[in-house]
């Protein structure tokens, strides 16, 4: 309100009243707004936060070594690189690798089984985690999830030889279950040897392994929902499939659509180390994947240009994808994985 005023008391007319406008709220907010607000010098802010910087280090220092770092190799994709010579003195031959990349029948074979393996593992793998989270986060029991959620951990820690061990002695030849199974009449052979059940065996090992570990963003996105929800829909008569279904997915689907986003821009690595142990049960033309053709063209033969300008498009493609469900994210109204 304006701040008034009154005349000298001494004066012979009532008390003059003068009205004298005071200064805008709106302004006097803004301005102490900017004064609170107000960035201290970067010397400053570098010792306040000094701790936090430093325990980001190692992760910086990681990603720059490890991911941003080896991309200068991606020259190489445009060269016909001899290691001996270098980046410098390697022979230029432009875009000649990518012409005889799209010619070779090997690479599209590799192209073939990798989007098939892909769809698999999204159509099967990708909504294990999530069952499981709806699954544990139902148990009323404390004592009981908690055990099951260590259970189901332990696989992500297990490195592939073993898990490819474990299911070799238990889908082999003379593995447990064929055993079993064979003794009472089911032939079901050498599983791990079947090239036509070799995408279904690979999404069960990833399933086994990382399913648990995966679903620990999603009990994380669950215990987010306030609980007043799941009481108001008890209170409507609402059983626990409709409070699942009307209440917890919703709750948890901004976090599903970022990770069906990131798995889409992922979607043409399969696991190498998993795919390679297991290459030689099935054959090549059952098991050779982007990733796998890149290591025998590259590392093994030698044909750095070539291997390098298969792993180059895959990454392009992968980023594109990224970018395209990313907007139809957001033309759907969820986040997205950035805005």
């Amino acid at each position: 309100m304006p701040e008034v005023y009154v005349t000298s008391p001494a004066s012979t007319s009532p008390a003059q009243v003068v009205s004298r406008p005071a200064d805008p709220p709106d302004s006097r907010q803004d301005h102490d707004t900017k004064a609170t607000t107000r960035k201290a010098p970067l010397r400053q802010r570098l010792r306040r936060d000094r701790m936090l910087l430093l325990l980001c280090v190692p992760g910086i220092v990681y990603f720059a070594v490890f991911f941003y770092l080896p991309l200068a190799g991606n020259i190489t994709a445009f060269q016909d690189y001899q290691p001996y010579l270098g980046f410098m003195h390697s022979l230029w031959v432009g875009v000649d690798n990518f012409s005889a990349l799209v010619q070779e029948p090997e690479f599209w074979t590799a192209v073939w089984n990798t989007l098939q393996i892909s769809a698999v593992q999204l159509l099967l793998y990708f909504p294990a985690p999530i069952l499981l989270a709806l699954f544990l986060n139902s148990l009323i029991s404390t004592k009981t999830r908690r055990l099951m959620q260590t259970v189901v951990y332990l696989p992500h820690f297990l490195s592939w030889v073993v898990v490819v061990s474990f299911f070799q002695q238990m889908f082999g030849g003379v593995g447990t279950i064929s055993s079993v199974l064979n003794d009472h009449g089911v032939h079901v052979g050498n599983i791990m040897n079947n090239p036509d059940t070799f995408m279904l065996l690979l999404t069960s090992e990833s399933i086994w392994k990382d399913a648990g570990w995966g679903a620990i963003i999603f009990l994380a996105a669950m215990a987010s929902i306030d609980t007043g929800l799941y009481e108001s829909a008890a209170m409507d008569g609402a059983g626990w499939l409709r409070r699942m279904w009307h209440v917890t997915l919703p709750g948890i689907r901004p976090v599903m659509v970022m990770l069906l986003i990131l798995r889409l821009g992922d979607i043409l690595s399969v696991g190498f180390e998993q795919v390679l142990l297991q290459r030689d049960m099935v054959g090549a033309d059952a098991s050779e994947v982007l990733d796998t053709y890149v290591y025998f063209h590259g590392v093994v033969d030698g044909d750095w240009g070539m291997s390098t300008a298969a792993g180059l498009m895959k990454g392009v493609i992968g980023f594109v994808l990224i970018v395209v469900a990313n907007k139809v994210a957001h033309r759907l109204g969820e986040q997205g994985v950035y805005q």
